[in-house]
């Protein structure tokens, strides 16, 4: 006995080996910086995360960036590029899988033209794989047909600030001044669970007095924190906004000083919201007048006062015009430009913000230049050493693309990190028209429901082994290391990139060494952009916190807070628009046969489809499976019982999930998350209406019918 212990005792004193890698956390925007320790015990390797002091995340990690490097050593994980041969994917060389595409892309180039090829990116990937993803599409494949997964998460917030302020980067501010704001609308954000390393700076601004509203139909974590939770019918949100705006202007609570010297719009927006009935505003959307004048009266009244939007807002058909008339609010009060004042749009991916900012949407070029402006067009093709004739024009948004691919004018696909047969609307729809692809390829680390789909998988790099910068949640560009080698076969994204453009014979202008030397042309492209990032070097990014952009030259110190002076319209000033009650695209609406409405939305253990947090047994065993919560009263209606299986119907599928009980929910709504596949996959459910403004899916409004099941009969239905 006492040997035994003596022998145990020394095994777990014998380290052989340990070693350190700095990191980000490859999740959230709030990107925590991290450190992964590797020790070696014997021939077992031991991992444990422990977060870095950094100026945004304090040394936080949640739960998901705790375990964040096991997927990165799962047994699943893709170590070299496959070919599908008789329907079976077999392993090949890199060689032989990139001749394969070189072939397949001059053939549909041949056939069909450039524009029959389409590229679809990822915010997940760094600034520089972002903006060598644009350059690629329009340089090597000369397709307009480009954009990302992104389109789905940012976009409405993107437009309502372009179109307001006349830039858009997320924050206005920075974190560091939530804790000293008094009072904080947060529309549609479940900040608790999906981005939890930035809680703190809500607990403290609430240990300092502040006063906190949310706008959510549900009671989530984030709402059981406010002073003040307006539970809004669904889709009803930009109608609300126009109630707390009356309010504001009809009881004289106006900035009009600020409005005369630094707003243009607002006698319309006044004269169209004061013709409206507030006891009609209360009435559909489902929050009691009190509750609204209250809101309106907390917010114009206190000193100083922030916005913040998510996608439970944005995700609508008229998420633009909704986060448009939050802007309305935080402009007519004067909010914005100083100290404890902005809007801050919470950017759900790693890298929402940068990825945005480079040339991955449809319409834009680096540096946030539109390829519709022909100054921009003449800038970006001297960068890169082509005729400003031959960039293409605009593309179209991510589903559009997928649309274009089912009538076939779009006949081969490149998808980098991204897995839209999970995450797009309508989600039959997107994985049969996929199928038809004649050329199809797929980079990841895994083999995802949409990469079972492709002819060639290419295995991509992890968090931990690809350097690159990122642009956080508030702006700030940081630098993360990767002191890791690729395993086995593995390449770069970037690399990828430029190997494939090479068989294309388009290697001059993908001659690139190093993430580094991407980055250095990314600055030059950028420069005098709306999103300048020349003053950036990764010298100073590995000297200190990273740096907010614009940051126009070396020295620059960053800009922390934008618009102190002036706007970044043409006439400096900010644009107020009136918002219609009703949006101009319908949103689907419950029926005799379709009773329920239908929100989506995340939970903290999993992010986006589960590709790579299912992969982490310590998050897998929080959430095996997906669930609906359910009113207990509406769950009696319908005779469902806690924790039972239900089916879930929509005119265009039906999806199979565990009932969970819950007084947090609207009698009138359930709520499914996002991050399952197959029978469980919510966006079988979706609609496929757009935002016009945006593009942006309808992902938080659809009409639903549900019933219970019995264990035995899921196969049957599903």
């Amino acid at each position: 006995m006492t040997k035994s212990l003596s022998k145990y005792s020394q095994q777990q004193t014998q380290v052989q080996s340990e070693k350190i890698y700095d990191t980000q956390c490859p999740f959230c925007s709030m990107q925590c910086q991290m450190q992964l320790i590797e020790q070696t015990i014997d021939t077992n390797k031991q991992y444990t995360a422990r977060g870095i002091d950094h100026v945004t995340t304090k040394g936080r990690l949640c739960l998901k960036g705790m375990n964040a490097h096991q997927h990165v050593f799962h047994s699943e994980r893709l170590t070299h590029p496959l070919l599908k041969r008789n329907g079976t994917f077999v392993r090949v060389s890199w060689e032989e899988a990139l001749q394969y595409i070189g072939e397949q892309v001059t053939s549909i180039q041949h056939q069909r033209g450039h524009h029959a090829l389409g590229v679809y990116g990822s915010a997940s990937l760094t600034n520089e794989e972002a903006y060598l993803l644009g350059k690629f599409a329009r340089v090597a494949l000369k397709t307009k047909h480009i954009d990302y997964n992104g389109r789905y998460c940012m976009s409405a917030a993107a437009t309502a600030a372009t179109q307001t302020f006349g830039m858009d980067r997320g924050f206005t501010n920075t974190l560091s001044e939530i804790p000293h704001t008094r009072v904080m609308i947060l529309a549609g954000t479940n900040i608790a669970e999906c981005q939890p390393t930035m809680m703190p700076y809500f607990k403290e601004a609430k240990e300092n007095g502040a006063f906190i509203i949310v706008i959510d139909p549900r009671q989530t974590l984030t709402a059981q924190m406010a002073d003040l939770h307006l539970q809004v019918k669904p889709g009803t949100d930009a109608m609300l906004t126009n109630g707390i705006l009356k309010i504001i202007i009809e009881e004289q609570l106006t900035n009009d000083s600020f409005i005369e010297r630094r707003v243009s719009g607002f006698e319309a927006v006044k004269h169209y919201v004061t013709s409206l009935d507030l006891k009609e505003i209360s009435k559909k959307t489902g929050v009691p007048i009190e509750q609204i004048r209250k809101t309106a009266i907390k917010f114009a009244k206190e000193e100083t006062g922030m916005i913040f939007t998510a996608r439970g807002v944005e995700q609508q058909t008229d998420g633009v015009a909704t986060v448009k008339n939050l802007l309305n609010i935080l402009i007519s009060v004067g909010k914005v430009g100083k100290y404890g004042c902005g809007y801050a749009a919470i950017t759900g991916q790693g890298n929402g913000q940068g990825a945005r900012e480079h040339g991955q949407k449809a319409d834009q070029l680096p540096g946030y230049r539109s390829i519709e402006n022909e100054a921009d067009r003449s800038f970006i093709a001297n960068v890169w050493n082509i005729k400003k004739e031959e960039l293409p024009r605009k593309g179209v948004s991510a589903y559009e693309m997928i649309k274009k691919i089912d009538k076939q004018d779009i006949t081969g696909m490149l998808i980098f990190c991204s897995n839209p047969v999970v995450s797009s609307p309508n989600a039959n729809f997107v994985k049969n028209a996929l199928k038809k692809l004649k050329l199809f390829v797929v980079v990841d680390l895994f083999v995802s429901e949409t990469a079972k789909l492709a002819d060639v998988i290419l295995p991509a790099s992890s968090f931990l082994e690809d350097e690159g910068t990122m642009t956080n949640v508030e702006g700030r560009v940081t630098l993360r290391g990767a002191a890791k080698p690729c395993p086995e076969e593995v390449r770069h994204d970037w690399q990828i990139i430029c190997d494939i453009a090479a068989v294309l014979g388009k290697s001059q202008f993908f001659s690139y060494q190093s993430a580094e030397d991407i980055f250095n042309e990314l600055r030059r492209a950028s420069q005098g952009g709306t999103a300048d990032y020349f003053g950036i070097t990764y010298e100073r990014l590995r000297q200190g916190d990273g740096i907010l952009w614009p940051c126009p030259k070396p020295g620059h110190s960053g800009t922390e807070r934008l618009f102190e002076t002036e706007f970044a319209h043409p006439d400096k000033k900010a644009k107020m628009f009136v918002i219609p009650n009703e949006p101009i695209v319908q949103k689907e609406q419950p029926t005799e046969q379709y009773p329920l409405f239908l929100t989506t939305g995340r939970v903290m253990s999993h992010y986006l489809t589960g590709v790579q947090t299912r992969k982490s047994p310590a998050l897998l065993a929080r959430h095996v499976e997906s669930f609906m919560e359910i009113h207990p009263k509406t769950a009696d209606k319908y005779k469902i019982e806690d924790r039972v299986l239900v089916k879930i119907e929509s005119k265009r599928g039906s999806i199979i999930v565990r009932s969970v009980l819950s007084e947090a929910m609207r009698p009138d709504t359930v709520f499914v998350p996002m991050h399952w596949s197959g029978m469980q996959n919510v966006n079988h459910l979706v609609a496929a209406d757009l935002d016009p403004l945006s593009k942006m899916p309808s992902f938080k409004v659809c009409a639903v019918r549900i019933k219970p099941i019995l264990d035995n009969h899921v196969n049957e239905l599903s």
